[in-house]
């Protein structure tokens, strides 16, 4: 019979301790979307400008509780933060924490020009606007106050200055996590990462090619607009690259600058130098899509190419 009565006692305290359970779950859950629906009324008041919280003093509204308590101090001068080294008492603790950098000398706000430090954010951002109006004027003046000591180049920015003098010193900070490359600059990292990913976000508005960095763009655009920015002081011509030009003004100069170390040959462009190489090397590095032949010049892969659609075309 005691069996009998304990296991109906023990159905009855197990079952209201679900009962509990599910309570507690349901208060907890209760909690949470009343937290939901007051942070949500609390930020919707941005964009209304609702200001229900208003000073008894002065008349006053604010948007959120907190900042009516932190302003009603102004009235009645209550400080209740105070600086634990020299006494001083402060109505927000956030001026309290910036007041205490003068005594700890902590300077967190830093510019990423010039290397100064700030206690204030404010003061940074009063620099950055000083900053900001000299470089502009040196646009006007031209005046270029930082110099490379290692080539003499000169420069408006120190930013700038920093990020030349990383070709003299070998320092590449910037990593590709794809492969082993990395790169003086992050948007020289950035461009490259386009080869991995293959975006192409510059589009030519003439045809529908894509382009990975806005430069190629820009070169390629010239191809439908005909111009040819880069002119040879020589003979007048004109050309839609800076390497076209250097290598056509090589004609003018006889300058040859690529010597092979094989047989003593020189060339003025390098394009003709590294065909030359594979006659020593014996590489073929051009390989054919279709069949297994590979040949040491693109344009001799291309002629193969052209006679297997012609031979298909008879087929």
């Amino acid at each position: 019979m005691w069996r009998g009565n304990l296991v109906i006692r023990l159905r009855v305290c197990w079952k209201g301790f679900w009962l509990n359970v599910l309570r507690i779950k349901a208060d907890i859950w209760t909690f949470r979307w009343m937290f939901y629906i007051y942070t949500l009324k609390k930020h919707q008041r941005i964009h209304t400008g609702e200001r229900p919280y208003h000073c008894t003093d002065c008349g006053r509204s604010f948007n959120q509780l907190s900042h009516l308590y932190t302003h009603q101090r102004t009235h009645t001068v209550e400080k209740p933060h105070h600086c634990s080294d020299c006494g001083r008492s402060f109505n927000q603790l956030s001026h309290l924490n910036t007041h205490r950098r003068i005594h700890t000398g902590e300077e967190p706000y830093h510019c990423s020009d010039c290397g100064k430090s700030f206690n204030h954010l404010s003061h940074l951002n009063t620099h950055h606007q000083l900053t900001n109006l000299n470089t502009h004027q040196r646009i006007h003046t031209g005046e270029k106050p930082y110099s490379c000591p290692d080539c003499g180049k000169r420069f408006n920015r120190l930013n700038t200055l920093k990020k030349h003098r990383r070709i003299h010193t070998g320092e590449k900070p910037y990593h590709c996590s794809e492969c082993e490359k990395s790169f003086i600059q992050q948007s020289d990292l950035k461009t490259h990462q386009r080869i991995h990913t293959g975006e192409k976000p510059y589009h030519c508005s003439f045809c529908e090619k894509s382009f990975n960095q806005v430069s190629h763009l820009n070169t390629h655009l010239r191809i439908h607009t005909g111009e040819k920015p880069y002119h040879c002081s020589v003979c007048g011509r004109s050309f839609t690259r800076r390497s076209h030009l250097n290598t056509h003004q090589s004609t003018h100069t006889g300058l040859k600058p690529y010597y092979c170390s094989d047989c003593g040959k020189s060339f003025s462009q390098l394009s003709t130098f590294n065909k030359h190489q594979s006659l020593h090397s014996g590489e073929e590095p051009y390989y054919c899509t279709e069949c297994d032949m590979s040949f040491e010049h693109s344009d001799t892969l291309r002629k193969h190419k052209c006679t297997k659609t012609t031979e298909k075309s008879l087929i």
